[in-house]
């Protein structure tokens, strides 16, 4: 074990930037039409497709106790 001070690391100033302006970014977020559309995106358009898909599909395959040479669709 050569020397006490190998858990000593010299701090990268970019990793430091980053960490700041993760733990910072509330305070300069904006709202822009970009924004705006990624968050429509995310919070309304892609869990009403799994809606639409789910509901199609409400019932249509059975997993349970199938063999080799069954079919999974029920319909």
């Amino acid at each position: 074990m050569a020397g006490m001070e190998h858990y000593r690391m010299a701090l990268d100033p970019a990793i430091l930037k980053l960490g700041n302006m993760t733990t910072n970014r509330h305070k300069f977020f904006r709202w822009t039409p970009r924004t705006a559309r990624i968050t429509f995106m995310y919070a309304v358009f892609v869990p009403v497709i799994f809606g639409i898909v789910a509901y199609k599909t409400d019932g249509k395959y059975n997993f349970r106790a199938k063999r080799k040479g069954d079919l999974v669709v029920e319909y």
